[in-house]
């Protein structure tokens, strides 16, 4: 792990070096020379091994094989495999010859003494394909690559406490080391040598900015044992004389991947040479292991469901009794934000993502808070970060947040495989604009945040037609047990007038929409002839069809899709000022606990006692096992612009695949 030390030998008097086990040192015969040397003999004592490279073309050879011609071109190489016992137990004889002489000339003593040192931790091997050599200087990708992984320690596990885990240099309570990855010192050695030689742990100040390092100093059990050593303000830590052969250091991440942190922390130790009073300390040797800061990681519609959320408000109190409902059949706890905490914000959606980390040794959920900032901005902090259960938001410096920085329009598909490489967390998918175009994106450093992650590459698509700007106004993605073991689902005008023109064409023109909505709010039906014979809501639907077709280009594309794994879901939009809403609760807006969908109840014209909107879903969706039930979000959410996805959020199982098994 170091560069190869370079020892001088004299003839006036023996020489004593340090060695680090198993690692090559050089033995420089040139400064000391007697007058008349044609030749060399080196011998080194058990458990010393001598090379001679001649050339770097002929390689190395053992050194007792034979005599050799003096040439200043030689390198003489020792290495030692296993720590001494005492101080200079062990050494390497040089004697020098002349062909004019029968006896050496005169001898030279190198003494030497091993330690064993290393800077070690869970390089996440397990599973791997080769596992032969690793070099813990580098971080490799893929199912045989290898590196240590390193948790924001971003949650709260005292309970105590306001702030995060990783907000300040203490350990409040002992459950916070187990968010910790765990790095090693072993030392093996005669204990004397520590003497006049120190052992120094230590790091860049940039790296310091990304991870904290604490050590014990006392019993383990004891949170005041453990004081940071490393990191932030700290960039070196003299180790202290210790009994035993290792000392266990405790890591915490304390920033995400991001434009300016590639994710990668590296740690020193070096040993330092303090025997000569007459100059300053060497370094011998140094150690080093890298960490990779575990990404923030989302899950798709498709994993299964572990807990969902909906705010109560004035007037949804059948909409929540739907969702609990749901969620029963699901198996899935349900959390109620009550009026007092969300001040009538419902929009759960919005203000936050739900997504996980993990290394080997522990996987908690980590909420990702919007920086939409509506009355609902404190749940996220309040009551969602705690034990196990992180934190972490992006918070423009100016005042650029738009309505594409709420959460409905960050959404992350299943896993997929496009133009010939793999994606086995899924894309994330962001609305913005059209290329070129100045219309509304995303604010700069949440498209930097999801961009450093990684393991789940973005893809924008054009939002900016819709009022909202949402990406799930138009798409969502359902379970399938079939082809890639999903079906995306988008929004379609066209499939709408379809069923329409089927309707009319059978007879049933005069069946209403919107019959039966009850509301503070007196809405007018309207009927299928009016719809087929409205010349602009027809018109404006083409233009909507055209931005959704540009979309599904986009998405084939970028996540592999073909026609057959796309399910075009009837739906209508109008416009107001200037941009596109749903004309009837949003099908495609819906909530999925694994095979149980909650979907806007679309208040379609009723035809032989049924909506022929829910009847044309069910006759999509059910074929694939799935089952659906249809929930009044009229009032209390479609005529504010939203629907069931929009007042709800799901926490989710993990992936089964491990992310550092990927190659980005």
């Amino acid at each position: 792990m170091s560069m190869k030390r370079i020892v001088r030998v004299s003839l006036e008097h023996p020489t004593s070096a340090v060695c680090v086990a198993g690692v090559e040192t050089l033995v420089d015969i040139y400064g000391s020379v007697p007058e008349g040397t044609e030749m060399f003999e080196v011998y080194g004592t058990p458990g010393v091994d001598v090379y001679i490279s001649p050339s770097v073309e002929r390689g190395r050879e053992r050194a007792d094989a034979r005599r050799w011609h003096f040439d200043t071109g030689l390198e003489i190489i020792v290495v030692m495999n296993s720590p001494s016992n005492d101080l200079n137990d062990s050494h390497v004889q040089i004697s020098y010859h002349s062909s004019h002489e029968p006896l050496p000339l005169a001898y030279a003593v190198l003494y030497l003494t091993c330690v064993d040192i290393a800077l070690d931790c869970d390089l996440n091997c397990e599973g791997r394909q080769n596992r032969s050599f690793v070099d813990k200087r580098q971080w490799v990708w893929g199912p045989s690559g290898y590196g240590a992984i390193l948790l924001v320690n971003c949650d709260k596990d005292d309970a105590n406490c306001y702030n995060q885990d990783n907000c300040d240099q203490h350990v409040h309570c002992l459950q916070d080391l187990e968010d910790m990855s765990v790095m090693v010192l072993r030392t093996q050695g005669p204990a004397a040598l520590f003497d006049d030689h120190r052992l120094i742990l230590h790091t860049s100040s940039y790296d310091a900015k990304w991870a904290r390092v604490f050590h014990t100093c006392g019993p383990e059990d004891s949170c005041e044992a453990y004081r940071h050593v490393l990191g932030q303000n700290k960039v070196s830590y003299e180790v202290p004389h210790f009994h035993g052969d290792e000392e266990r250091f405790f890591v915490e991440g304390l920033s995400f991947p991001d434009a300016s942190f590639t994710g990668l922390v590296s740690f020193h130790v070096t040993l330092l040479d303090d025997s000569n009073e007459d100059f300053s300390e060497s370094p011998i040797f140094t150690d080093t292991v890298v960490f990779r800061v575990a990404p923030w990681i989302m899950t798709p519609s498709t994993l299964p469901p572990l807990e969902v959320y909906v705010c109560r408000v004035r007037n949804n109190t059948c909409f929540v009794d739907a969702v609990a409902e749901l969620a029963r059949k699901a198996g899935c706890k349900l959390t109620i934000c009550p009026q007092n905490e969300n001040r009538n914000d419902r929009w759960i959606q919005d203000e936050m993502e739900l997504g996980y980390v993990q290394a080997p040794h522990k996987t908690f959920p980590v909420v990702f808070d919007s920086p939409r900032n509506g009355e609902l901005q404190d749940f996220p902090y309040k009551r969602i970060l705690g034990p196990d259960f992180g934190y972490v938001t992006r918070e423009p410096q100016d005042s650029s947040v738009s309505g594409l920085d709420s959460f409905g329009n960050l959404e992350v598909s299943p896993p997929v495989v496009a133009n010939g490489k793999e994606y086995p967390l899924g894309r994330i998918l962001i609305g913005g604009n059209l290329p070129g175009s100045s219309g509304r994106r995303v604010t700069q450093v949440v498209r930097d945040f999801l961009h450093a992650q990684r393991v789940q590459p973005p893809v924008e698509l054009f939002v900016d037609w819709l009022a909202v700007g949402h990406v799930d106004e138009f798409l969502s993605f359902v379970p399938a047990p079939d082809g890639k073991g999903f079906r995306m689902l988008l929004a379609s005008p066209d499939a709408c007038f379809k069923l329409f023109q089927e309707k009319q064409k059978w007879g049933h023109g005069r069946a209403l929409l919107f019959k039966g909505v009850v509301g503070d709010k007196q809405i007018s039906t309207v009927s299928i002839n009016q719809v087929l014979s409205n010349a602009n809501l027809i018109s404006y639907n083409k233009f909507v069809q055209s931005c959704i077709d540009w979309n599904r280009e986009v998405l084939k594309r970028e996540l592999g899709l073909t026609e057959q794994d796309i399910i075009d879901i009837p739906q209508l939009f109008k416009i107001e000022r200037r941009k596109a809403v749903a004309f009837f609760p949003d099908l495609v807006n819906m909530l999925v606990l694994g095979k149980h969908l909650g979907i806007p109840k679309p208040f379609g014209p009723i035809i032989d006692g049924c909506c022929c909107l829910e009847e044309k879903v069910r006759s999509l969706l059910e074929p694939l096992g799935l089952h659906c039930t249809f929930i009044d979000d009229f009032t209390p959410y479609h005529m504010l612009h939203g629907e069931v996805h929009c007042g709800t959020n799901v926490r989710r199982q993990p992936f089964s695949f491990k992310w550092w098994n990927m190659v980005p």
